[in-house]
């Protein structure tokens, strides 16, 4: 039986707000006497809303009221009530998460639709979403190559690195088409990073100038510069450092880069440079655009097509694929139901070793500390090839050793696994803890970086939970 579903993803960027809503055709393929296997057959965007600037009241704060009335707007435009919906996200990225009313503006419209993913996404996780709304992991694993995606926005880039469909890095740079703003003809805004980086090569640029265009082209390549210095693609320069968002660090240097996919609002100006008006938004993001395409870095290695570009975030925004658990489980009955969950997940690569499985959590705790304390999070990863009582032992250690930050918090421990030993390694942990930390483990459940979960209360006796994965709609 087919069950259609209808989902919403709100994006409020740095330079953008945005809406898009989607048509889900959910079924259950499995048969009738087997587990049931909950999954979406066919995905359909339904409504694009316009692209709004984000409303501000100021450099520091969001207007709440201005972003609610247009996705209320875009609601009526678009033929649907918050009743319609059973599912979507509420984003706030890039600079605009940084604002002082932030997670106001996010529970104003948290209730525009049914259980919505809300989260301020951080610079890397917004690194993973938009790189997955764009397709770089998809296209790595098809191609078997490094692929990274550089997302150009108002105010940052940020960068995911896959290797083989495998997240390997996220970084993100102050570098955005919104750091310098132009009106009537004159330079009306300029970021400090950017100013002192075209004066480092010469340049002075200042507020009130004659928006002169060779001179914010040259800029402009120079902020491209930084952006292939980023991907390794040239050695990385002084200023280089400074560069990053919030003293952030860089993408590993290995593996190389094979290939970049570009998303964002500049992006367009990336797959396809035009020489009309180039201030036409007020700012110098087709010139960014134009200089990105045309540095010679960039034609050094593959091009490939974005699948999203100014939308690759918000139709990122979320889905979800309803599943039972397997019935070897441990939980903590009391703690669930739990929802909007963030899946931190180990690679197969760094599970393989006891020591980089533990080393993977410790470095991935980083991105879910949106307001820079931990969150509730669940770590993922397969479990394969651990079946034995010294291998689970061994493996409690090192899940216990990597989540030290996540036993400490006031949250339960919640472990993911597709392998089916969540009930001994569940039990397992809770024995070394000495049962003084609430522990759910299940099994039977595949998810990726970026997904959320939400589990349910126990269903056929305890025996099993129902789970949803809310994930990236066109990520496949």
């Amino acid at each position: 039986m087919q069950e259609i579903v209808k989902s919403v993803g709100i994006d409020i960027g740095t330079s953008t707000t945005q809406l898009v809503f989607s048509r889900l055709v959910v079924e259950n393929l499995a048969g009738s006497y087997a587990v049931p296997r909950v999954s979406i057959v066919q995905k359909e965007v339904v409504y694009r809303s316009n692209i709004y600037f984000t409303p501000l009241l100021s450099a520091t704060e969001i207007d709440a009221e201005a972003v609610k009335k247009i996705v209320w707007e875009e609601y009526k435009a678009a033929g649907m009530t918050p009743h319609d919906l059973k599912t979507g996200a509420v984003i706030i990225t890039g600079e605009t998460a940084r604002k002082q009313n932030a997670n106001q503006v996010l529970e104003a419209l948290s209730d525009l639709a049914g259980d919505f993913v809300v989260a301020t996404a951080g610079p890397d996780l917004e690194s993973v979403l938009s790189a997955r709304g764009a397709g770089a992991d998809r296209i790595s694993e098809e191609e078997r190559k490094t692929v990274a995606n550089i997302d150009v926005g108002g105010g940052t880039s940020n960068i995911a690195l896959y290797q083989k469909g495998i997240l390997k890095g996220v970084s993100c740079l102050d570098i955005g088409g919104r750091l310098i703003q132009v009106k009537n003809g004159k330079i009306s805004y300029i970021f400090s990073k950017i100013q002192a980086l075209a004066k480092k090569h010469g340049i002075d640029i200042q507020v009130g100038q004659q928006a002169d265009i060779p001179t914010l082209t040259r800029v402009c390549e120079f902020m491209a510069d930084q952006l292939a210095q980023a991907l390794f693609l040239k050695p990385q320069d002084a200023e280089h450092r400074g560069l990053y968002t919030n003293d952030g660090t860089s993408i590993p240097s290995e593996p190389p880069v094979q290939g970049v996919t570009f998303s964002g609002g500049v992006a367009d100006y990336i797959y396809n440079p035009t020489t009309e008006d180039v201030f036409r938004y007020g700012d110098i993001g087709v010139l960014l655009g134009r200089a990105i395409r045309s540095h010679p870095a960039f034609g050094q290695i593959e091009l490939y097509q974005a699948a999203e570009t100014i939308r690759a975030t918000v139709v990122g925004a979320g889905t979800h694929t309803t599943e039972v658990s397997g019935s070897t489980i441990t939980y903590a009955a009391d703690r669930l139901p739990i929802k909007n969950v963030p899946i931190l997940k180990v690679s197969e690569e760094d599970e393989a070793v006891l020591e980089t499985l533990s080393a993977s959590i410790i470095n991935q705790m980083p991105l879910y500390r949106p307001e820079g304390r931990t969150e509730q999070i669940a770590i993922a990863f397969t479990g394969r090839g651990r079946t034995s009582f010294a291998d689970i032992q061994m493996l409690a250690e090192a899940v216990i050793k990597g989540a030290k930050e996540a036993i400490e918090s006031p949250f339960p421990l919640v472990l993911v696994i597709e392998n089916d030993i969540g009930k001994v390694l569940g039990n397992a942990i809770r024995v070394k803890l000495e049962h003084k930390k609430d522990v759910i483990c299940i099994d039977g459940i595949r998810t990726l970086s970026g997904d959320y979960i939400d589990i349910g209360e126990p269903l056929a006796n305890g025996h099993v939970v129902p789970v949803v994965i809310k994930t990236l709609i066109f990520n496949s």
